[in-house]
């Protein structure tokens, strides 16, 4: 239906998370209208990320640098892990410019239907470092998902006897929100992390 190129570049396209056969198409489209040094930008950027950017070996963030640019930064409290499932929840937790503390980035949740267990995750490196007696508390920022709800299950054991607090973040209603429009768990959620006034 397609010439061949255009048809590899939309084949290619659709292996992108969230992207199908249309918006692959439209996507296509639209990056042969543009002018081929768009393209060769474009191009050149998905190639240096790829070749120049890994992880951090400390922290597992995604980095350039090895240390990652947060581990470097000697303001930060050394005694606060902050546990993320994927680099994007760093950045999310980055954005409030409310924790100061370190980081570790499992890369993933254990999820036994995917045959993800803790071994593929850097579940080991984080108990190795809450060992070290440096840590008094490790806060596990990890979705509410079933699989979610495991890894936190497993690392808050594993942890326990490692760290004098093991926390997570609080789930519940959203800014805004109304109560008749909330589901059952994040209510019950709400009413577990209530707080004092």
């Amino acid at each position: 239906m397609y010439t061949r190129p255009l048809a590899r570049l939309i084949e290619q396209l659709q292996t992108l998370p969230g992207i199908g056969p249309k918006t692959a198409q439209r996507l296509a489209f639209h990056l042969l209208k543009r002018p081929k040094s768009e393209a060769r930008q474009l191009a050149q950027a998905i190639l240096e990320a790829s070749e120049q950017i890994g992880t951090c070996s400390t922290c597992f963030n995604l980095s350039a640098e090895d240390p990652c640019e947060l581990c470097r930064q000697s303001n930060r409290q050394d005694e606060v892990i902050c546990v993320v499932a994927e680099p994007r929840d760093l950045v999310a937790i980055e954005r409030t410019r409310e924790y100061r503390g370190r980081y570790h980035v499992l890369g993933g949740l254990i999820s036994p239907m995917e045959g993800i267990g803790p071994e593929q995750l850097k579940t080991k490196e984080l108990i190795t470092r809450a060992g070290r007696g440096e840590v008094n508390e490790v806060i596990l920022a990890i979705n509410p998902s079933v699989e979610g709800e495991t890894t936190t299950l497993y690392l808050a054991r594993a942890l326990k006897l490692l760290v004098p607090k093991v926390t997570r973040i609080a789930f519940g209603l959203p800014v805004g929100g109304d109560l008749e429009y909330a589901d059952e768990m994040t209510l019950a959620r709400a009413i577990e992390g209530r707080r004092e006034v």
